[in-house]
């Protein structure tokens, strides 16, 4: 519990850093700093333990590579232009996207007839919560940066499961986390 709620507090200050630093630079910059300096880090961990980085997924690795960048680009753009609690709530909709996309995967893969009616309106009124949230602090001007920030969950979503392949595929997490 302890590492998990020093994760949460190191992760809040990243948004805070992330916010501060976009009035200076631009949302790619900051996650080309932030890439940088994590795959210094974990170049040097994985040296450190004798562990490896070379893979024999690397398409894989590319396409999770692919949907996180553009994931962490358009949430560090929403966190620009947004207020805070705003662009980290949009971008917490990837596990209301996830859901979507398996209950899809399973009802076009044959799995279920059709999805049930529950969960459908249980991730409808998901999405009806985050429209609800964000609202009074939205204003005409944000547009971009709210679907930005809408985007940045979708894809996400994407990532997150890509990261599952990639764990099932019997790649390790520092490799992982590596590739990105």
């Amino acid at each position: 519990p302890a590492l998990m709620l020093l994760a949460a507090a190191l992760f809040s200050l990243m948004g805070v850093c992330v916010k501060w630093a976009t009035q200076w630079y631009s949302a790619s910059e900051v996650v080309m700093y932030r890439g940088l300096v994590g795959a210094l880090a974990l170049a040097v961990l994985a040296r450190t333990q004798g562990s490896s980085l070379r893979t024999t997924v690397p398409l894989m690795h590319l396409w999770r590579t692919s949907v996180g960048v553009l994931a962490l680009s358009l949430w560090f753009y929403a966190i620009g232009g947004l207020p805070l609690g705003t662009a980290i709530t949009l971008n917490y909709t990837s596990s209301v996207w996830m859901a979507v996309f398996l209950m899809l995967g399973a009802w076009l893969g044959g799995r279920h007839e059709r999805p049930d009616r529950q969960l459908v309106l249980t991730v409808f009124a998901g999405f009806v919560g985050v429209a609800l949230i964000p609202q009074p602090t939205l204003g005409a001007n944000q547009l971009t940066h709210g679907v930005a920030g809408l985007l940045s969950g979708f894809f996400s979503a994407f990532a997150y499961l890509q990261v599952a392949t990639l764990s099932r595929a019997g790649e390790p997490e520092d490799r992982i986390v590596f590739y990105f």
